[in-house]
């Protein structure tokens, strides 16, 4: 079940701060009454197996017994907790802070706070990272913004093993586009970014004409690489050499887009290998 769906009941109290956060799910009885209410928030628990709702509550052991197929689930069971020996107030307060941590948090900080192994804390982030994936295919359309950035340490600053023979440091990083789509005011954008092999024509214009609606109004600098999208959208340029905006034309969403994302890298997670970025180009 999606976060989404699950904020429609009113009923479920999230907890505002660490500290009450920490107080609320100490409690076992109480953490596993929020996840019940976060999972299946009819009030009904159903079997994650076959979906049944005949089943019966083993207080002893906190965990559930389908009668049907007669077999235990815990509230674990089916979610990115399945098979994970760590306990439930230590998955919520996890998650608490991966939420509310505005520049990101790291293993070794999510160790700290928690009072668990850094080989833990990974773990509990890449689930939690996994939960929050939308699997889903969302297209933009509207005014679109697009921009090119290039994450990574400049070269003189790798091993030399690592630099590249041009000695250009931009060459040395990672290239990355993000396409935001702009929303109706009070309404947050939406940002999809997406790890280049290069800056070419190719590249850049096919994550537009595949995310992007035909006739949407896109946005963009005055690379030539950009060339050529009017024959699909109304295709509006800014050019950085004159000035940063006219109007509404402007590529400024993206830009304090990656002035915040670079900040939570450098500053929380220090280096990043591509690998560990977004979808790459195959």
């Amino acid at each position: 079940m999606k976060r989404r769906d699950c904020m429609k009941n009113k009923d479920v109290k999230f907890p505002q701060t660490l500290h009450a956060a920490i107080r609320y799910f100490a409690d076992e009885d109480r953490a596993l009454e929020f996840m019940k209410t976060i999972r299946w928030p009819d009030g009904v628990v159903r079997c994650p197996r076959c979906h049944h709702k005949d089943v019966s509550f083993i207080s002893t052991r906190k965990v559930w017994k389908c009668k049907p197929d007669k077999k235990q689930f815990s509230i674990k069971v089916g979610t990115v907790m399945e098979d994970s020996p760590i306990s439930l107030d230590k998955w919520l307060c996890a998650f608490w802070l991966i939420a509310n941590a505005k520049n990101g948090i790291s293993s070794y900080e999510l160790h700290r706070s928690l009072g668990v192994t850094q080989k833990t804390a990974w773990f509990l982030l890449h689930r939690i990272r996994l939960a929050m994936q939308d699997g889903s295919f969302v297209t933009f359309k509207g005014q679109v913004e697009a921009d090119e950035t290039y994450i990574g340490a400049k070269a003189r600053y790798m091993h030399k093993d690592r630099r590249t023979k041009e000695g250009n440091p931009a060459t040395a990083k990672t290239p990355v586009q993000g396409l935001l789509e702009r929303m109706a005011e009070g309404k947050p954008s939406r940002v999809k970014l997406r790890v280049l092999k290069g800056n070419r024509k190719t590249e850049l214009q096919s994550m537009v004409r595949e995310i992007v609606e035909k006739g949407s109004e896109v946005m963009t600098d005055a690379w030539r690489s950009y060339q050529g999208l009017d024959d699909t959208y109304v295709h509006q340029v800014i050019d950085h050499l004159e000035s940063y905006a006219k109007g509404h034309v402007h590529t400024n969403g993206l830009e304090n887009f990656w002035s915040l994302f670079k900040r939570m890298l450098h500053g929380t997670y220090v280096n990043v290998e591509p690998f560990h970025l977004f979808p790459q180009r195959q």
